[in-house]
């Protein structure tokens, strides 16, 4: 149940994986949850299973659209407290066939909505005394993968664009910080090892040990693992925490 204290939560790609778990997470704090998903079907459908307060729709790799679902977002539960930048996608292919047009994909989708999102929520922000902005990266941020290398390239320069920010952002009372989960057990690894299985003909619990092996616990990590770092660091009592890169990830790194 939200209370009069709540505060306004929107969490960007909430209708699925990790994005739910984290809405979810706030619903049960008891915060007012907008949730953004990539359609309005998407989002609505999100919203009632959650129980979340509000839903927006955008595709965030389009820029004006994003602003609009953001604007309407604050229209409907004021301005936005807690933006968790969570929308994101990985492409995989060696560097033969990985083009400046991939690259473009992966900051189109990956690093742009973060830049975007800010901007618009940080007046707000501001205007309230403070706020807190959480993006999920990856450990594809930290380190490099072969054959991820535009995924890896723009998860980087989402870290790095954190650490800009919250070095800019840090008088005003306004965290920001990024969490970097290792491989997680959501629908996308496992459309991934789906394909992959049919693809290579390798069994799945072959493609599985693949997909953990730099994980020392040696399994994949849970959404709601990484849920319950993002609504740490949205906490109030983290104001000292800024400029972060978290790894969820098992001990990898």
């Amino acid at each position: 149940m939200t209370t009069l204290s709540s505060r306004h939560v929107l969490v960007t790609g909430a209708a699925r994986g990790i994005g739910r778990a984290i809405a979810a997470g706030f619903v049960a704090a008891g915060e007012r949850v907008t949730v953004l998903g990539r359609t309005p079907e998407s989002a609505a459908r999100a919203k009632s299973e959650l129980g979340a307060a509000h839903a927006v729709a955008a595709d965030v790799t389009d820029a004006a659209a994003l602003e609009r679902a953001l604007a309407e977002a604050a229209q409907q539960a004021g301005p936005v407290a807690v933006l968790v930048n969570n929308a994101g996608g990985a492409e995989t292919a060696p560097l033969a066939r990985s083009d400046v047009e991939t690259l473009r994909r992966m900051m189109a989708l990956n690093l742009e909505p973060v830049l975007v999102a800010a901007r618009a929520v940080v007046p707000g922000m501001k205007a309230q005394g403070g706020g807190r902005i959480v993006s999920v990266a990856s450990t594809a941020g930290l380190k490099g993968y072969a054959y991820v290398g535009a995924y890896c390239a723009a998860k980087h320069a989402v870290v790095g664009l954190t650490r800009a920010l919250a070095l800019e952002l840090a008088a005003t009372g306004i965290t920001v910080n990024a969490v970097c989960p290792g491989f997680t057990d959501t629908d996308l690894v496992g459309s991934a090892i789906d394909g992959l299985e049919a693809r290579t003909g390798r069994t799945r619990d072959d493609l599985l040990t693949e997909f953990t092996r730099h994980n020392p616990m040696g399994r994949l990590i849970r959404p709601e693992e990484v849920a319950d770092a993002v609504m740490w660091l949205a906490g109030r009592q983290a104001g000292a925490v800024t400029g972060q890169a978290i790894a969820v990830a098992g001990g990898e790194l």
